[in-house]
């Protein structure tokens, strides 16, 4: 440990005197749909959310009822500062169709979608769909597990 890793230590030592440190918060960007019908309804939500601290920028898309907010945020607290305006908000419940297996299947097609989007869904979780699993009866026939495959041959 060189002199200015000492110093550096030292400095930490005497600035944190019984002091924790504050978890710092990263970097990041929050999407969300706000419904919006006008330019004072715009401005309201934008005044909101800059008012908010660590927000470096608020980009607005009416056409998509779309807010996207940058900076060092949490993602609910954005929402809330959102939702106190007044206007229904939630996290941007869409993603690009060419990102989702089956983009036309009833838990991720939404009409109200901004086009080339879909919902957001797992594709691990199939809520709605049943799998049904089709075996070939002459595979079966023949089959060791089979105790008339005997009979059969």
């Amino acid at each position: 440990m060189g002199v200015s890793g000492t110093l550096e230590y030292l400095s930490d030592l005497m600035s944190s005197s019984g002091h924790k440190h504050k978890k710092r918060k990263q970097f990041q960007t929050v999407e969300l749909k706000v419904r919006m019908d006008c330019d004072g309804c715009e401005l309201k939500v934008k005044k909101a959310l800059s008012s908010l601290n660590g927000v470096k920028s608020v980009n607005i898309n009416r056409k998509q009822q779309k807010v996207t907010v940058t900076g060092y945020v949490e993602a609910n607290k954005v929402l809330k500062k959102a939702k106190s305006t007044g206007k229904k908000a939630e996290i941007w419940p869409y993603v690009p169709y060419n990102l989702v297996a089956q983009p036309y299947a009833v838990t991720a097609y939404d009409k109200k979608a901004p086009p080339g989007y879909v919902r957001k869904v797992d594709n691990n979780v199939s809520s709605t769909a049943t799998v049904t699993r089709y075996e070939d009866p002459y595979i079966t026939m023949f089959s060791d597990e089979n105790p008339n495959a005997c009979s059969v041959m």
